[in-house]
């Protein structure tokens, strides 16, 4: 298949997540949406199917990594090449950024002033509930570490879907990370979920916005990276290696 329809299904993918993720989140929080309140479980089921949807519809063309820290996994097992792996990341970067000005153009009369600065950013990248840097690397380490991990063993022997991805198990494992865990970091687990919109964040024209963020903004990226980097050596010892087929 053409390497251009390969990265652009990764863009398109990567702008729908974020698109209806960063949606899912808007309609829950502002005020002037009809949805305010439909609370945690609304947004985790939302985030869910925002991932399922474009994963469905893009496998079959770019396998629908979505996501850089998974990319970058696949290139840690040998799944892709590391060019490869660049341009996906580019294509995902790129994708979240279009996909939150895109929400951010369905919300423009909820976003007219009618929030607090940190609802608003809310909408668009992550934050702590308690600001406690090292803590929070380690808590997106470990959960970067499972959906990577996860995701890798879904495609593997342990399976038998010898390459595959199972639609449906991504859906439940998003939403199980994101009722697991979405209290404490807000799950960014993907720099195209959080580092994007953060930066269209940065840049849009939003009525009393405040800031993005940027003293936290690492935690997400680096924190991904980590644990990506470490369930995909995991994966390779355990599920690629020799020592599953011993077992």
């Amino acid at each position: 298949m053409n390497e251009f329809y390969v990265y652009l299904a990764e863009f398109l993918g990567a702008a729908f997540l974020v698109f209806l993720g960063d949606g899912v989140v808007a309609n829950t929080l502002l005020n002037k949406s009809a949805f305010k309140g439909g609370g945690p479980v609304f947004i985790t089921i939302g985030w869910g199917i925002a991932l399922a949807l474009p994963v469905c519809l893009f496998a079959g063309i770019s396998g629908a990594h979505l996501n850089p820290a998974l990319s970058l996994g696949m290139a840690i097992t040998g799944q892709m090449e590391w060019i490869t792996c660049l341009w996906y990341v580019i294509a995902q970067m790129l994708g979240g950024f279009v996909g939150a000005i895109f929400m951010w153009i369905c919300f423009l009369d909820q976003f007219d002033g009618s929030d607090d600065p940190a609802t608003i950013k809310a909408c668009f990248c992550t934050a702590p509930a308690v600001r406690h840097y090292s803590v929070n690397l380690v808590e997106e380490i470990l959960i970067t570490f499972a959906l990577v991990f996860i995701v890798l063993g879904f495609g593997g022997p342990s399976v038998g879907m010898a390459g595959g991805v199972n639609y449906i198990l991504v859906f439940f494992l998003l939403t199980g990370i994101g009722m697991s865990f979405g209290g404490i970091t807000a799950y960014g687990l993907n720099p195209c979920r959080d580092l994007a919109p953060r930066i269209a964040h940065a840049i849009l024209p939003i009525k009393g916005k405040g800031s993005s963020d940027w003293a936290y903004s690492w935690v997400p990226v680096v924190g991904s990276i980590i644990g990506a980097t470490l369930g995909a050596l995991l994966y390779k010892v355990l599920l690629q290696g020799g020592f599953w087929a011993v077992v």
